[in-house]
């Protein structure tokens, strides 16, 4: 029987990251956890007066998601429910391009909801996306999930003014 391979500094970082500070080892819908820290940081980053700078956190997220996500996954397989960085960009993607300096609290959980609608349903080409190698294929199809819950909530916003 081959001994497990000891994890390294790197790995630990990489599996806080990926599993956005432990919200991934929830027992019962990790994806969701992720998603509601996506909030959270937007909520966060709007109270601290900081939503200017929104965009440079979604990619900041983002590269450093991509690469924790490859590392862990060498250690948990493709796409662990356990990672759920991925769902922590997509969420910042839907509130963070949405075109206004703060979301109303109606906007913000009408992106959740849109957010885990498209993330579970995956519809096309999202599901393609999985497919993915490595750290990209983790994300990509949150990130496609994150930019059809901005198109829909911008469009909520001009017809209904959420």
């Amino acid at each position: 029987m081959a001994t497990p391979k000891k994890k390294t500094t790197t790995d630990y970082l990489a599996i806080i990251v990926a599993t956005a500070g432990g919200a991934g080892f929830m027992p019962k819908a990790p994806g969701t956890a992720g998603a509601l820290v996506g909030v959270f940081v937007y909520l966060g980053m709007q109270a601290a007066g900081a939503g200017a700078y929104f965009p440079h956190a979604i990619l900041a997220v983002l590269f450093a998601g991509t690469l924790a996500a490859h590392r862990v996954e060498n250690l948990w397989g493709h796409d662990s429910q356990r990672i759920v960085i991925d769902e922590v960009v997509g969420q910042m993607i839907a509130y963070g391009l949405a075109g206004k300096t703060q979301l109303s609290m109606v906007s913000v959980f009408a992106g959740c909801a849109l957010f885990r609608i498209f993330d579970i349903t995956k519809p096309f080409p999202i599901r393609r996306l999985e497919g993915l190698p490595g750290g990209v294929g983790v994300m990509a199809d949150d990130v496609g999930a994150g930019i059809y819950a901005l198109v829909v909530l911008i469009l909520l916003q001009h017809l209904f003014g959420i």
